[in-house]
């Protein structure tokens, strides 16, 4: 069984900055997209940004776009979500998700994986 694993989390003050990793623990797996969706105390999961594996098409959140920038290592399986101007709205776990196919359409319950989650806590 795929594992995806997150680091990177945690508390900063509004204005700052913070980067998210995700690692998939077979780096042999055809992905055909990855991204991150993220989860407010009592709000359902939203999605955040995605990359298709293998063409490299990005989509953000409207919510997000010219403040978080996601980026993805083939050769290390991994993505990475680097988030600018972070805001106290910003505040939720935020979950790493893959799918095989890429034909996800930024929908959660299209994506088979997922990783545990990590906070990120923007204090205004």
């Amino acid at each position: 069984q795929v594992q995806l694993v997150e680091s990177g989390g945690g508390s900063v003050q509004a204005g700052g900055s913070l980067r998210l990793s995700c690692a998939a623990s077979d780096t042999t797996f055809r992905w055909g997209a990855m991204g991150w969706f993220r989860q407010a105390p009592g709000k359902e999961r939203e999605f955040v940004a995605d990359i298709r594996w293998l063409g490299g098409d990005i989509y953000y959140a409207d919510s997000v776009k010219g403040r978080f920038t996601i980026s993805r290592d083939i050769a290390k399986t991994t993505i990475y979500l680097q988030m600018n101007s972070l805001k106290p709205e910003d505040t939720a776990v935020y979950y790493c998700a893959a799918d095989p196919s890429a034909v996800v359409n930024r929908v959660a319950s299209n994506y088979d994986y997922w990783g545990q989650g990590t906070q990120v806590t923007v204090s205004s």
